[in-house]
């Protein structure tokens, strides 16, 4: 007997609606496999547990099922997916590249080129003058660059297009040059599961590069300064990076050596180096709690050692920097500050509590402190205030002596939007006279500028072109605030044409788009897409909900959003779409909700919660079936997980907290706006039987998912892991695909 029938469930309601065909066809039906869940004494039924043999033919069957039917169900507006693909690409400059980035003695770049999906790395040499004299300014403008011209003596380092000929599915790990410029160290996945290959290629024709592969590591890799070690890191059976080794090159992987290893399943590590290149770094940390190693880059084979012991609750990273000739490390710490302060120490280990050492940026209510680069002239303090990124800027007097001077005041770098976002670019240098950073809006395309440490200049060095006549000033942006159930206010932030905001200083509500996420402290920021032009233009507006459990407004705001008060984030989600619905932007029949991944829990949470103050609710990579996967200490990632939203396997008080939020579990026999639930075949992080499950549960429970004008529908990719797709044209065809779903949702355009 078939695991699910396609056919025993039909309609006689033909729907006029544009966005389903006239005669549906019937949704997979799954079967019912009774499946008994028992903990604290509670137990759960669950009827499509099946659905977690990803290798089993029924599985299989199914998910292709739910494939056909959601193309049945909107194979009218393809025309209009057609449409807005080809209006993002007909926005993007396809034949393009990168602002070159100076590092030792070479400019690196990327060349992206019309009709292939991923871009081409390359560098050329700096002029000899200038690496001679690094001080000279000059030598730091980057050098003209042409998208159909090469430069003289430019470098080909790797062709992505290459790399991924005969694969579905392409992805870089790692790509990271020998500090002496003559040999890659590059990683690749061709499957989604985020496990990678790490491979060398020389690129010096008088160095030959060793023929070894590495296989199945986690993303990222270290050189060693003297070119002669690479460190890297291994994943545990629940994809949890655990272990740190040090591979010497024209060795064989059997003779690697395993320099750190974490046994405590809450934490995960990466390795890395100071800015200054001076150590080498391994971080391990829990959501709660790090512990930071050091390594002399000089003695690449000598022994880690401790900054400090991990304390719980405490959390900190370390910087290097040097005054008045001496090593100084900067931490930036929460010890007895929640939203951190940064202070300074003598490099090397440190004893006692970091709450005493020397402080150089004073704990803030209102302003989180997100960390600090040091370079050789100045210290970059990374912020947030104002549910804003920003960044200061504080000069060091090399001349000062250490511990009493050598500091003076972070400046702010200020700008004139509203709402933006601005931060350090890339900036591998640490002797460097110029500073690179980063700025853009929802309205402003990303800019990249260069600032001169000593005058103060600001100089433009590209902005994102927007092809077919993008005009800024006909788009405007603005943050508004709505009052959550306890009284706390929960900033808004939104986005539309002029067009569209005079409709609605007209008093005419408008189809709207309202993102969320809420979870792990990360933060939405304002940022411009070429894509959402096409929601822009068609009279929709865009707004985004920076609710708690998001990291917007400082570690309060996270704290007041995760495991006993994550319901927090849920019901200011709730709360922000009725202020958009109460002031009179839009209405529920012109309102559709979004979120991805643990934002994909949020939405299934206000399906939940709300189903009546959405048209449609679009679940990416969703974690819909939170309590069975939390449950579950042998998956990817759960026990570091308990942090973030509790224990349920060993707390009786979090199983029932969650239980009575998990989505999955709290689907009820209720009219469902239309949902759309996007997942990948070899995702790690969330598990694509979560939105399986789901969808199931829904037509089984709910009789609007079954419905002709509110469908519930499962797109599944088959060769794809978290992040989706790989190739830009790939995502843009599944931009495209969920945008064309969102317009005709929402009634726009």
């Amino acid at each position: 007997m078939s695991a699910f029938d396609a056919t025993s469930r039909s309609s006689a309601t033909e729907s006029t609606s544009p966005a389903t065909p006239t005669t549906p066809p019937a949704p997979p039906v799954a079967e019912r496999r009774p499946h008994r869940r028992e903990h604290h004494g509670r137990v759960f039924v669950d009827d499509y547990e099946w659905l977690r043999d990803k290798d089993a033919p029924a599985t299989r069957e199914y998910l292709e099922a739910e494939n056909a039917y959601t193309d049945a169900m909107t194979a009218d507006f393809k025309p209009l997916e057609d449409e807005v693909y080809e209006e993002i690409r007909s926005r993007v400059k396809e034949t393009d590249m990168s602002v070159p980035v100076r590092s030792g003695g070479w400019w690196y770049f990327s060349r992206t080129e019309e009709g292939r999906s991923y871009a081409k790395h390359c560098r050329v040499p700096v002029p000899q003058q200038y690496v001679d004299d690094p001080a000279d300014p000059a030598g730091w403008a980057p050098p003209e660059v042409s998208p159909d011209e090469e430069l003289p003596g430019e470098q080909l380092l790797m062709d992505g297009n290459a790399e991924a000929e005969g694969h579905e599915y392409f992805a870089l790990g790692a790509f990271s040059v020998s500090h002496d410029g003559t040999m890659l160290a590059w990683a690749t996945d061709t499957e989604g599961d985020e496990r990678y290959t790490l491979r060398f290629r020389s690129l010096d024709a008088e160095v030959t590069a060793p023929d070894e592969e590495i296989s199945g590591i986690a993303a990222g890799v270290t050189w060693s300064r003297d070119g002669r070690y690479v460190f890297y890191v291994t994943v545990d059976d629940a994809w949890r990076p655990d272990t740190v080794w040090r591979h010497r090159l024209g060795t064989t992987r059997d003779d690697d050596d395993e320099v750190f290893h974490e046994p405590d399943e809450s934490y995960w590590i990466g390795v890395g180096e100071t800015r200054s290149e001076k150590y080498l770094q391994i971080a391990a940390g829990s959501k709660i709690t790090t512990e930071v190693w050091c390594l002399d880059s000089s003695d690449p084979a000598g022994e880690f050692w401790c900054v400090r012991p991990r304390e719980e609750g405490v959390e900190y990273d370390v910087e290097h920097a040097v005054i008045g000739g001496e090593d100084r490390f900067l931490v930036t710490h929460n010890d007895g500050a929640p939203n951190y302060v940064v202070a300074e120490a003598p490099a090397g280990p440190i004893e006692g509590s970091l709450r005493d050492l020397r402080t150089l940026v004073e704990h803030r209510d209102d302003v989180r402190v997100e960390g600090v680069d040091a370079f050789a002239r100045v210290l970059v303090l990374g912020y947030r205030e104002g549910a804003l990124p920003r960044f200061a800027l504080m000069p060091i007097d090399p001349d000062s002596t250490a511990g009493t001077g050598g500091y003076s005041r972070f400046e702010p770098v200020e700008f004139d939007e509203e709402l933006f976002t601005s931060g350090p670019g890339s900036n591998p240098e640490w002797n460097s006279p110029v500073l690179r950073f980063g700025y853009g809006s929802f309205v402003t395309p990303g800019r990249v500028y260069s600032l001169d440490l000593t005058t103060g200049e600001r100089t433009l060095l590209r902005e994102q072109e927007v092809l077919g006549g993008y005009d800024p000033s006909g788009y405007v942006q603005r943050r508004e605030w709505a009052t959550a159930g306890d009284g706390t206010r929960v900033p808004i932030s939104l986005v539309m044409s002029t067009d569209t905001a005079a409709r609605v200083d007209a008093d005419e509500q408008v189809p709207t788009l309202l993102y969320g996420y809420g979870s792990y402290e990360s933060s939405i920021d304002p940022a411009f897409s070429v894509a959402r032009l096409s929601l822009l233009d068609r009279g929709m507006a865009y707004a985004v909900a920076h609710v708690r459990g998001g990291g917007e407004m400082g570690r309060l705001w996270y704290e007041n959003g995760k495991k006993l008060a994550k319901r927090n984030t849920f019901t200011d989600f709730v709360d922000c779409a009725r202020h958009l619905v109460d002031s009179g932007l839009t209405a529920p029949d012109r309102l559709v909700a979004e979120g991805g991944s643990a934002g994909g829990l949020l939405m299934g949470a206000v399906a939940n919660l709300a189903p009546d103050l959405f048209a449609g609710i679009q679940a990416v990579v969703p974690f819909v079936d939170p309590l069975t996967s939390i449950l579950m200490p042998e998956l990817p990632l759960t026990v570091i997980e308990w942090d973030e939203w509790g224990d349920p396997l060993h707390s009786e008080e979090v199983y029932d907290y969650m239980a009575s939020y998990a989505p999955y579990e709290n689907i009820a026999a209720e009219e469902y706006p239309a949902i759309l639930a996007v997942t990948s075949l070899n995702d790690t992080r969330v598990l694509y039987v979560e939105p399986a499950k789901w969808v199931a549960k829904l037509r089984a429970v709910a009789p609007s998912a079954n419905s002709a004008d509110r469908p519930v529908l499962l797109r599944c990719e088959m060769s794809a892991g978290h992040g989706g797709v790989s190739g830009r044209y790939e995502r843009w065809r599944q931009t495209a695909f969920e945008y064309a779903w969102t317009i005709r949702t929402a009634g726009a355009g």
